[in-house]
């Protein structure tokens, strides 16, 4: 197997025990058992369990964002797009069960505020998604002029808030209804046109 299809191999084992057994929990020896590999063949990928925690959460959120991006990838209508990332986007957690379970325990993973973003550069590429639909939506006359950056981040804090209340603090079943009243009010706004 080639390196890429066998790190892909190690993220995902690595994210079923980790979410098992929590962080603090998961020995490099678990991971490696649960491979069938030795603990030194594991370290041909990673440094430690820290950086193979860190490595297996990067791939655990670029899987999540490349399910949204396939979602919306043959959409021609931005409107639609921007809908379907909105729905796959919150959607994908109830489908990833190992790291929904990982995201309950370490929160900080996905931190409502940026300050302290430890996957900053993964986030900035969701809010780039964002910025590209809302750019398309504009420029084919179906969105009015926003300023695009500002929004993107707007739409995202909203987006972020709506995962951590829907999975993080167990508050799906009040939490769908606002998402769903949300969208219709960043799609349609609040005032009559």
């Amino acid at each position: 197997m080639r390196k890429k299809e066998n790190s892909e191999k190690v993220y995902s084992a690595a994210l079923q025990v980790f979410s098992r057994y929590g962080y603090k929990k998961t020995t490099v020896e678990d991971i490696a058992k649960e491979l069938n590999m030795t603990k030194g063949n594991l370290y041909l990928y990673v440094k430690d369990k820290k950086d193979l925690y860190h490595k297996s959460v990067e791939f655990a959120l670029l899987r999540w964002q490349n399910y949204v991006q396939q979602s919306i990838h043959n959409e021609s209508d931005p409107r639609n797009k921007f809908l379907i990332m909105c729905h796959k986007a919150v959607e994908y957690l109830s489908i990833d069960a190992d790291f929904r379970n990982i995201l309950v325990h370490d929160p900080e993973i996905f931190p409502m505020f940026t300050d302290h973003d430890p996957y900053e550069r993964i986030n900035n590429n969701s809010v780039n998604m964002i910025k590209n639909i809302l750019k398309e939506g504009i420029e084919k006359g179906f969105f009015r002029p926003v300023n695009i950056s500002a929004m993107s981040k707007a739409i995202f804090s909203i987006y972020k808030m709506f995962i951590i209340r829907i999975y993080i603090r167990s508050e799906e079943k009040q939490v769908r209804s606002m998402f769903e009243q949300t969208l219709e009010l960043i799609t349609r706004g609040l005032f009559k046109q």
